[in-house]
C-alpha cells in the first residue's frame, strides 16, 4: 500500500498540476480553455502508456515475479517525477520544455501500467480466500492515499504562497519530493518476499519442462472474456473518479471562478473518507459477493453524477466537500472489491498479464480522457447536464459487464485456469 500510495502521488501530483498551473509554463496561449485543453492533452498521453506498461509487466511479472517489476516500476515513475520537477518551461526554452514534459508523461504512464497488477496481485496471492476482498483493497487504498498526498501539498503551497510564487517555482516542490518518498517505498519493497502461489507455479512449471507460450498470448486465447470483463467494470469507476479528483479543480476556478483551494480542499477532505472506505467495501464483498458491491457502487454514481455538479454549482465550499466526499465513498464500492475480482478472474500464471491488461485498456478509454471530454463539454455544449449523462453512461456500461461476470468470491487462485470458471469455494 505504502509503494503504491507513492507511486499514485506522483500520477495524481501530474493531474493537478495540469488543471492548475501546466497550461500557463507549458502551453501559453491566448484562449486559456485551450490552454487546459493542451495540458490536460499531455495528462492523457500518460494513459496511452499505462497498456503497454502493463503488457511489458505483467509479461515479465508472470515470468520472473511479481517483487522484482514492482521495484523497478517504483523507481521508473519516481525518477520521472523528480525530473518533473526540474524541468525548464516554455518560456526558458520553447518547444523543447511541452516535449520534455510528454516524454515523462510517458515513462509515468508507463511504470504506473505495471504497478497496479503486481501490488494487488502480491497481496491478494498471499492471503486467503476468505479475507481476500478486505485485504486486496489496501493496496487500492493506495490511489486516494497518493491523491491525499499530491492535493495536501498543493493546497498547503496554495495557501502559504501568492498565485506568482506557486506559479514561478512552488508548483516544483512537490515533484521534487518525489526523491524521498521513493527511497521509503522501495526499502518496504526489498523487504516484501514474493508471492508463494507464484513460486509454486513456476517450480512446477520447470519442474513439468515444458514450453510456455507467451503469457498475454494465453490471455486473449483463453481469457479473452475476462479481459472485457475487466475493461468494462473499470469504465464507470475510472470516469467517475478523474471526473471526481481532477475536473472538478477546472469546473471550480474556470466555469464557477472560485479560488482552487475551494477544490483543493474538497479533493483532499473526499480523499481522506474514501481511503478508510475502500478496505470496508471490500470487506463487505467477502461477505456479500464482489458483483453486488460493484454494482451497488455503479448504480449509485449515476445518480450521484447529476447530484454532484447541483451542489458544486452553489459556489459553497461546505458543499463542495460533501459532494466530492460522498462522491468518493461511493466509487469505493466499485474500487475496494476491483482488486480481488480482476484477481479471481485469471489463473496463476497469466494471472499479472490478464489483470494488468483489462485494467489499463480501460483506462486510455476512460479516465485518461475524462477530463478532456468533460472539459470539452465544458466549452462547446455549455452547463454541466452533458457531463453528468457520460458519467451515467459509462456507468451503466460497468453494470451490464460485471452482471455478466460470475461471481468469484471465495475462488482458490492457486490454479492454471481462470478461477472464474471455478465452482465457487465455500466461504
Amino acid at each position: 500500500m505504502v509503494g503504491t500510495t507513492i507511486e499514485w502521488y506522483d500520477f495524481f501530483l501530474f493531474a493537478s498540476a495540469a488543471s492548475l498551473v501546466f497550461n500557463k509554463l507549458f502551453f501559453p496561449t491566448a484562449d486559456p480553455f485551450n490552454g487546459i485543453l493542451l495540458a490536460l492533452g499531455t495528462y492523457a498521453v500518460g494513459f496511452l502508456a499505462r497498456p503497454v506498461g502493463g503488457l511489458v509487466f505483467g509479461h515479465y511479472g508472470d515470468k520472473i515475479g511479481r517483487k522484482k517489476l514492482l521495484v523497478i516500476s517504483l523507481l521508473m515513475m519516481g525518477g520521472a517525477t523528480f525530473l518533473m520537477g526540474v524541468l525548464p518551461t516554455y518560456q526558458s526554452v520553447g518547444v523543447a520544455a511541452p516535449l520534455l514534459l510528454i516524454f515523462l508523461r510517458l515513462v509515468q504512464g508507463f511504470a504506473l501500467g505495471g504497478e497496479w497488477g503486481g501490488a494487488v496481485l502480491i497481496v491478494s496471492e498471499h492471503g486467503d480466500a476468505r479475507r481476500r476482498g478486505f485485504w486486496a483493497s489496501w493496496p487500492q487504498a493506495g490511489a486516494p492515499g497518493g491523491n491525499l498526498l499530491a492535493t495536501a501539498v498543493l493546497a498547503i503551497l496554495a495557501a502559504v504562497q501568492t498565485d506568482a510564487a506557486f506559479e514561478a517555482w512552488g508548483w516544483r516542490i512537490p515533484f521534487l519530493l518525489s526523491g524521498l518518498l521513493v527511497a521509503i517505498g522501495l526499502w518496504i519493497r526489498l523487504s516484501v518476499s514474493e508471492s508463494p502461489i507464484f513460486l509454486a507455479a513456476q517450480a512446477k512449471a520447470e519442474a513439468e519442462g515444458k514450453p510456455e507460450k507467451a503469457p498475454i498470448i494465453t490471455v486473449f486465447k483463453d481469457s479473452w472474456r475476462a479481459v472485457l470483463i475487466a475493461m468494462g467494470a473499470r469504465f464507470a469507476e475510472n470516469v467517475s473518479y478523474y471526473i471526481l479528483t481532477a475536473f472538478i479543480l477546472i469546473y471550480v476556478t474556470n466555469e464557477l471562478e472560485l479560488s482552487k483551494s475551494v477544490g483543493l480542499n474538497a479533493v483532499l477532505i473526499g480523499s481522506a473518507v474514501h481511503f478508510v472506505s475502500i478496505p470496508l467495501w471490500g470487506l463487505l464483498s467477502d461477505h456479500l459477493g464482489r458483483r453486488i458491491v460493484y454494482i451497488f457502487g455503479a448504480t449509485s454514481m449515476i445518480v450521484w453524477s447529476f447530484v454532484f455538479f447541483e451542489m458544486l454549482d452553489t459556489k459553497s465550499s461546505g458543499q463542495a466537500i460533501l459532494a466530492v466526499t460522498i462522491g468518493l465513498v461511493l466509487h469505493g464500492a466499485m474500487y475496494g472489491p476491483q482488486a480481488a475480482f480482476f484477481s479471481e478472474l485469471f489463473g496463476t500464471r497469466v494471472r499479472y498479464s490478464g489483470a494488468s491488461v483489462g485494467y489499463q485498456l480501460a483506462s486510455i478509454l476512460a479516465g485518461g480522457l475524462a477530463p478532456l471530454i468533460a472539459t470539452a463539454m465544458l466549452k462547446d455544449l455549455g452547463g454541466s447536464l452533458p457531463i453528468s449523462i457520460y458519467i451515467a453512461a459509462t456507468c451503466v456500461v460497468t453494470i451490464v459487464a460485471v452482471y455478466l461476470a460470475k461471481e468469484t468470491r471465495g475462488a482458490s487462485l492457486d490454479t492454471e485456469v481462470s478461477p472464474a470458471t471455478q465452482e465457487r469455494a465455500s466461504v
